[in-house]
């Protein structure tokens, strides 16, 4: 019986497929390697809900075959060593893609409409709320994407549906694949940032990536535009957002990811009522939850069979000796 050790229950969807392969299920509530170590040293496989695994915990896990993720981020795994030790780190595709891009959606008309501002505002009384006028019309407006994949794809088209304009920047999509679509496209990202009304970012985490969006890049936005992150907390640096919101260099932002979670109840983002803050769960869904879960687990025990599972971020671990004995 091949032993899986999970940082936090998955859907009830993903736990049938284990228990259906006959795997013994281990669940740490903790997603720290520390906390997970003692059980995984015996353990075939692993599957990180919350939480993240280094190379000095690989290392002492010699049964291990294979990491799973219920999403696509792997940025609190250590890919490399996994590669290095021919452990392929299962990713699950696709599945909460709409989901997300519907959350940012979401984002982007509570933002514009000024909904949850005025929503506690409501219930303190301030019925005169109605005549600041912060709120606007999405319509004619411009979507701003900083990363152009399957969700970003999925943005475009619903913000064309309500008649925005869409531009795009993404160093690794062509420009004649975008304008094929009747959106722009744009070289560099600054362009976007200044001329964007609504900017939602998805691209992964990176050392690139990392702080990306600064105090520089939100200086060059509009005062009456939006930040939205769906993708992942690091990629826009706290400090200058929260300097952002406080001096009221945007009109707001959205965010459904931080740099730590789960949040502090006392963080510095909480102090401004032009941010919306949820908490990781854009992939959330009844349906993406189902989807991830399944497909994360599915991967795990087809590589504990042995199989080689094509949905992994690094497939180069199936060069592995240990893989071709």
């Amino acid at each position: 019986m091949a032993k899986v050790v999970i940082s936090h229950r998955l859907h009830d969807d993903g736990m049938a497929v284990l228990e259906k392969a006959g795997a013994d299920v281990v669940i740490t509530n903790s997603g720290k390697s520390q906390d997970m170590l003692p059980e995984l040293l015996d353990a075939e496989g692993l599957i990180i809900r919350i939480g993240s695994i280094d190379r000095e915990t690989m290392l002492k896990c010699k049964n291990l075959k294979v990491i799973g993720r219920p999403g696509v981020g792997v940025d609190d795994v250590d890919v490399e060593t996994a590669t290095e030790l021919g452990i392929p780190v299962v990713i699950a595709p696709g599945a909460n893609t709409r989901s997300v891009a519907e959350h940012a959606m979401a984002m982007m008309f509570a933002c514009a409409k000024d909904m949850v501002r005025c929503d506690k505002e409501m219930r303190k009384g301030n019925f005169g709320i109605r005549s600041e006028y912060k709120a606007y019309e999405l319509n004619g407006k411009t979507l701003g994407l900083i990363g152009c994949g399957h969700i970003g794809n999925i943005l475009a088209q619903m913000a064309t549906g309500i008649g925005m304009n869409v531009l795009v920047y993404d160093p690794f999509v062509s420009a004649e694949t975008v304008e094929a679509k009747g959106w722009g496209y744009r070289e560099d990202m600054h362009d976007i940032l200044k001329e964007a009304d609504v900017i939602s970012i998805h691209t992964p985490l990176t050392p690139q990536t990392r702080n990306m969006i600064g105090e520089a890049e939100l200086k060059m936005m509009k005062p009456t535009s939006i930040l939205i992150n769906c993708a992942r907390g690091g990629i826009v640096d706290e400090a200058a957002l929260c300097k952002a919101l406080e001096e009221n260099w945007i009109h707001s932002a959205a965010t459904d990811v931080v740099v730590h979670e789960p949040i502090s109840m006392d963080d510095p983002l909480f102090k401004y009522d032009n941010i919306i803050v949820t908490p990781h769960m854009a992939g959330q869904t009844k349906e993406a939850a189902s989807g991830v879960a399944t497909m994360a687990a599915e991967g795990v025990m087809a590589v504990i069979n042995g199989e080689k599972w094509p949905k992994v971020c690094n497939p180069k671990a199936y060069e592995h000796p240990r893989w071709n004995k």
